[in-house]
């Protein structure tokens, strides 16, 4: 097969992350795949840098000029599957293959949580336009079927696949040896973009809390955020017990080092690429239930489900975990199981490859 996909955000996150690795597994498989984004966005060096061939295009703005590219590209390349990942480009390539008489199949993934509007262009873009909408979690697809008036069988839910040979149990001593962190503090770990939505700034206030004495924050992950957190840490005097360890590559090492996986999300979310990789490393992890995050992760058996904005629910979910390292242990162990039996990469291009599949058939 022959696939573009196309990325209207500048920013990085999980989005961005999985349309890099499930370029790469396709490529991996032996199919051809191409990516198309503005050229101010992040997501440009990290393709080139994996050997995925890039192309620039005005997204920033739905407009004869970034329609008239797109039909430029459709033309050039010709791909079988056109896989559209924000707004801006999803309206840009169904415009494209639509006045360009292209052949590409329209497949949108839906990553986030947010909100659809109802009405006709919606319905049109999402369900006679695109050949197969996908989402990211289940929660996502009920509501694109509910608000658009969908037919359920269009509409499929493909998670994020985790690579476990990458994520896995590990040396807690070698990984904090390796990154420089201390060897007797408990660390709270979250890695997350620093977006509102991710919820740092109730970690941050729950490390005042009485029963997390001694503990030491490690926020892994750069973003808008990064002025605003800093000065909450400022403002709470909490510079000493909160680290600030900016984007990594090596996620995995860091998560190894861990006691405590935290992702207190407000909104938005798919089912989150960080937890599932904190999971897979077998790291009890505590969270909210928002978005699809529930398909992940139950109460007391898979990790721990505490309220969204609230710092004391927060801190007493962490410090439950912490003081019980049979519980630690036994949440891990069940979220790695998981993670294993229905969220690796393999299972998500199978599932992908069926999809584009099906969309070329009919």
């Amino acid at each position: 097969m022959k696939i573009l996909h196309t990325e209207a955000s500048p920013g990085w996150g999980g989005q961005e992350i999985r349309v890099l690795d499930e370029s790469q597994g396709f490529i991996e498989r032996g199919h051809k795949v191409w990516l198309a984004a503005r050229s101010d966005a992040q997501i440009v060096p990290a393709a080139k840098q994996r050997g995925i061939e890039v192309f620039e295009l005005p997204f920033q703005r739905v407009n004869i000029a970034s329609v008239r590219a797109m039909i430029d590209l459709l033309r050039q390349i010709e791909p079988d599957i056109v896989v559209t990942h924000s707004r801006n480009d999803t309206w840009i390539a169904a415009l494209g293959i639509l006045l360009g008489r292209s052949k590409a199949k329209l497949i949108r993934l839906r990553h986030v949580s947010i909100p659809v509007k109802p009405g006709i262009r919606n319905r049109w873009l999402y369900g006679s336009r695109a050949a197969r909408v996908v989402t990211t979690g289940e929660a996502i697809r009920k509501h694109l079927i509910e608000t658009l008036a969908l037919d359920p069988s269009h509409v499929v839910s493909i998670p994020t696949g985790t690579d476990l040979s990458r994520y896995h149990p590990g040396d807690k001593t070698a990984a904090r040896a390796k990154l420089g962190l201390p060897q007797e503090k408990p660390l709270i770990g979250m890695v997350a973009t620093l977006r509102s939505w991710k919820g740092h700034r109730f970690l941050i206030d729950a490390m005042l809390d009485k029963q997390l004495e001694g503990t030491l924050a490690v926020l892994v992950g750069d973003g808008p955020q990064d002025e605003n957190l800093a000065k909450q840490v400022a403002e709470r005097g909490l510079e000493d017990r909160v680290i600030f360890a900016g984007r990594r590559e090596d996620v995995q090492d860091w998560l190894r080092a861990f006691d405590v996986f935290a992702l207190p999300s407000t909104g938005n979310e798919g089912i989150p690429q960080a937890l599932m990789q904190a999971m897979a490393t077998a790291l009890p992890v505590v969270t909210t239930p928002v978005g699809a995050i529930p398909e992940l992760v139950t109460h007391n058996e898979s990790g721990w489900i505490v309220q969204p904005e609230n710092p004391a629910s927060l801190a007493e979910g962490i410090a439950t975990v912490l003081a019980d390292p049979a519980l630690a242990k036994r949440l891990g162990d069940a979220g790695r199981a998981v993670v294993e039996s229905k969220h690796t990469k393999a299972a998500m291009l199978d599932a992908m490859e069926a999809v584009f599949g099906k969309a070329i058939s009919n």
